[in-house]
């Protein structure tokens, strides 16, 4: 190995250690390892100012294909990937004024009247909300607004909050596997390889479709007699909070659901308009700050800019792998044990995922991985999209067996633990790290039988 790619692998090491002995906070620990990739491996082992160039990728913001193109390039995906960025942030922009309408408390709410407060049915209402819910907006939000709600009516309802709560993390992280912007990872698959909303609903999104009905099923099995126990507790639903009660400004309600709307539209039709996501977020935040008027300031420092930090660091890092070749060696040695056998490559790669999204954040694995499977592709002359899906399902799903996994889990494991509900490491993993198994399981056989 030369000097430039021991330079990079070490810092790459060293970022993934120290993010997962969370002693720094991760924006810090990515944008520090990020400014050492400039500085040592481009700088000092390759000396190499387009290698800067190319990582820090800038150009790429003011050209046409950036912003609207018949698909999102792949050859743009070379070091910072500012459309994953740019759609992040439009996306958060949109829920904090959808948050500040009342609608994630609203639809909470008119869920549980409608099942009339039974906790089987609202056991498995919640877990369906929480899928679709999930595909649209980033996990960590659904969760944030539904844990607390959940919270809440368990204390209305006189039930235990725990096996709901675990249940709709499962589900929210299973849901942001359907679409290209339910969860980070596939955002970053999607615009890294060029794949449209419709190519992640028609292939992972029938994936988590399948899995989500054998989940909702296992989940009531391991928690049935907790729910059936409680199913016998009568309460008065008049003495239950009205759902129109959420609403604080119907205004600002019915803005905030077109707003929601018109992006969905958007995402759905992007790979027959030509308008990249980065340009759908970049409007959908435009539009949410013009009608949030005087209120744009207060959405604008709701964002969560440690996160964006974070992605920024991140590719800066990774780019620095793709540049020296790193990532062209991990390719070559994942095909040299699968002999070029798409089956076996297919099964390394959704449960080294998968394995190892449960133990470290599942964004930088996701993005390691792009490049790496996409020089499997042209070095072994397999079929990328296959691999792509299983990349994607292996780090959306693997996430969900431990408390530490995703983003997702360690909010509502808080949310829990802040409303006197603690959730251990061996109650939590007691359901979740089985369904993560099942799932990915049924994932790898399902592409096994689609594509392979």
């Amino acid at each position: 190995m030369t000097v430039a790619q021991i330079l990079a692998l070490v810092i790459f090491v060293v970022m993934f250690v120290m993010i997962v002995m969370e002693h720094f906070e991760r924006q810090n620990i990515t944008i520090g390892c990020g400014i050492l990739t400039l500085l040592l491996v481009f700088g000092v082992g390759m000396r190499s100012m387009d290698a800067i160039v190319k990582t820090l990728n800038l150009q790429s913001i003011f050209t046409l294909d950036f912003w609207y193109a018949a698909g999102e390039s792949a050859e743009s995906s070379s070091g910072i990937n500012w459309s994953t960025i740019i759609f992040i942030a439009g996306m958060m922009i949109m829920v904090e004024g959808m948050a500040k309408a009342g609608f994630f408390q609203w639809l909470c709410m008119r869920l549980a009247k409608l099942v009339h407060y039974k906790p089987i049915p609202l056991f498995i209402a919640f877990m369906l909300m929480s899928s679709v819910l999930a595909m649209f907006i980033d996990s960590i939000t659904v969760i944030l607004f539904l844990a607390a709600v959940t919270v809440e009516l368990a204390k209305l309802l006189k039930i235990d909050p725990v096996p709901m709560i675990l249940s709709e993390i499962f589900c929210a992280n299973l849901g942001g596997s359907a679409t290209m912007c339910g969860d980070p990872p596939n955002i970053i698959i999607g615009t890294s390889l060029g794949y449209s909303f419709w190519d992640f609903l028609s292939n992972t999104g029938v994936i988590a479709g399948v899995s989500l009905i054998i989940v909702i099923f296992y989940f009531y099995f391991a928690y049935r007699k907790e729910l059936l126990r409680e199913s016998g507790e009568k309460v008065d639903p008049s003495v239950l909070p009205d759902p129109k009660d959420a609403i604080k400004s119907k205004r600002e309600f019915a803005t905030s659901c077109v707003i929601f709307g018109c992006a969905v539209v958007m995402l759905v039709t992007h790979a027959q308009t030509g308008l990249t996501v980065a340009f759908i977020g970049a409007v959908i935040a435009i539009v949410t700050l013009v009608t949030a008027g005087s209120f744009a300031l207060e959405l604008l420092k709701k964002v969560d800019y440690k996160t964006l930090l974070f992605f920024v660091g991140l590719f800066m890092v990774v780019g620095g792998l793709e540049q020296t070749g790193v990532l062209e060696i991990i390719a070559g040695f994942i095909g040299k044990i699968s002999g070029g056998n798409l089956m076996l490559m297919v099964a390394i790669i959704i449960w080294l995922s998968a394995v190892a999204s449960a133990f470290v954040d599942n964004i930088p694995f996701a993005a390691t991985m792009i490049p790496v499977v996409r020089s499997l592709a042209m070095t072994q002359g397999v079929d990328l999209n296959t691999l792509s899906w299983a990349l994607s399902m292996g780090t959306d799903i693997g996430g969900s067996a431990t408390p530490i996994g995703a983003s997702a889990n360690v909010v509502g494991t808080s949310v829990a633990l802040k409303n006197g509900y603690p959730i251990s490491w061996a109650k939590y993993c007691k359901t979740a790290a089985p369904a993560t198994i099942i799932v990915v399981t049924v994932s790898m056989l399902i592409i096994f039988a689609r594509y392979c």
